[in-house]
């Protein structure tokens, strides 16, 4: 099995002055997944290198034992020290494509024309794409084959505007991914605040929050394995998160 894993490379918070990036545990609770699981893993972002992280996924409150993994990971640290320039990469080289959260994707990859047209490329081949928390904003202008937007009629999930309320970034943010979603026909359902929520629909995985990034990586791995066949949509072991905070 070899994975896309796509961070975003932005990190200015609209104009609050603040930094933002990707989501610490949205990126190692499915980094590990997938190499527990014995996939090949590649990391990629729009610009490559170093792709920023969002400093509140550093707070201590935020952690738990897959940062914890990363923390101690010098190998995992190269390898996300030295991501890929995503134009660089041929998506046939790879059997899924997964997107990590954070606020930045909103900015970059929901923008990317490159992001996008691998994420159509991926659908086309019936490839598993997966995304969590805001990365399902990177879907927003990708289409279908017949132009329709990709979400239109998907059973999808993804960051909630009560949880974007929650944060206090409504204002901020460029869109709204849970509004995002529905405008372009997306059959948009969530849990309670913070709580897991995962959505399979055919081969699209999405995840709502940072509590479900370890159960959207388990899902595109089903997907992989042929384990989930069909379109079969609904919710993966929801649970409370032991996080407040986005991703």
């Amino acid at each position: 099995m070899k994975i896309l894993m796509v961070l975003t490379s932005h990190d200015q918070l609209g104009d609050t002055g603040r930094k933002t990036g990707f989501w610490l545990e949205e990126f190692a609770a499915p980094y590990y997944r997938f190499i527990d699981a014995g996939a090949t893993v590649t990391l990629a972002s729009p610009k490559g290198g170093q792709p920023p992280l969002d400093p509140m996924s550093d707070n201590p409150e935020t952690q738990s034992e897959d940062t914890s993994r990363f923390r101690k990971d010098q190998q995992a640290q190269s390898l996300l020290g030295a991501t890929r320039k995503l134009r660089d990469l041929d998506p046939d080289d790879f059997d899924a494509i997964f997107y990590p959260g954070g606020h930045g994707p909103l900015w970059d990859l929901a923008e990317d024309p490159v992001s996008i047209e691998m994420i159509e490329h991926f659908y086309h081949e019936n490839k598993p794409i997966g995304a969590v928390c805001h990365a399902p904003g990177a879907l927003r202008h990708a289409k279908q084959p017949d132009g329709r937007p990709l979400v239109s009629g998907k059973h999808v999930t993804g960051f909630s505007n009560a949880e974007e309320e929650a944060v206090g970034l409504t204002e901020v943010v460029p869109f709204l991914v849970e509004e995002e979603l529905k405008h372009h026909g997306g059959q948009y359902t969530k849990a309670e605040e913070w709580e897991e929520h995962v959505i399979v629909d055919n081969k699209l995985v999405t995840g709502q929050n940072p509590a479900s990034s370890a159960g959207a990586a388990v899902a595109l791995l089903d997907l992989l394995r042929g384990a989930s066949p069909g379109a079969r949509p609904g919710s993966l072991r929801p649970r409370e998160s032991p996080g407040l905070r986005p991703g």
